[in-house]
């Protein structure tokens, strides 16, 4: 696949969320996002230290995009262009039919609903238009509340690999997830059926 056959990351609706591009204006909220220990607790890497990382962030991510297919949002709320976490559908391999999905939400928001829509518009996008088969999630098996929000869209838990990452000093394991399209409940939860938007 070339650089001109990528479609073009699409604003998403649903579920009183929006997804939209990731855009270099994001610099600030995404620093806010990953320099936040509660938020980066369960990264793979540690909470970022300069808004020099978030600008350069978003630099390498248009760079790469235009040697591989993935597709970075920013969460925003109705009515609003502020972005309170983002999500993103990477590792997209469409002769497999398969992606990685991951999400982060700033801690203010958490417990109110939005990781479900901002999972839900994702992974409408990843098995409507995309037409993928298969949604991985890589997920600490500490981080609780993440792993019960893949498991109530439909994940399974299909392995457990010990001390895959090396963070801080530390190491931690990855509980893997994955979704396959017949599995997907979307049709019969409401932040499932986000649309795509004209950007």
């Amino acid at each position: 696949m070339t650089d001109t056959t990528f479609p073009p990351v699409p604003d998403l609706d649903g579920g009183g969320m929006r997804l939209r591009a990731l855009r270099e204006c994001d610099a600030d909220a995404l620093f806010a996002l990953h320099s936040d220990p509660r938020v980066m607790r369960y990264w793979s890497f540690p909470p970022w230290t300069g808004r020099a990382q978030a600008v350069e962030h978003i630099a390498r991510l248009a760079r790469e995009r235009e040697s591989m297919e993935f597709y970075p949002w920013v969460a925003t709320l109705p009515g609003t262009q502020e972005a309170i976490g983002t999500c993103s559908l990477f590792g997209v391999h469409r002769e497999h039919g398969r992606g990685v999905i991951g999400y982060a939400l700033r801690p203010e928001f958490w417990g109110r609903g939005h990781a479900s829509a901002m999972l839900g518009l994702a992974l409408g996008f990843a098995f409507g238009p995309l037409e993928l088969n298969r949604i991985e999630a890589d997920i600490d098996p500490d981080n609780v509340a993440s792993c019960r929000l893949v498991e109530r869209a439909g994940f399974r838990r299909e392995g457990y690999l010990r001390e895959r990452w090396r963070v801080g000093g530390g190491v931690q394991d990855t509980a893997l997830y994955g979704l396959l399209r017949r599995e997907w409940r979307g049709a019969d939860a409401g932040a499932m059926n986000g649309t795509a938007a004209t950007a």
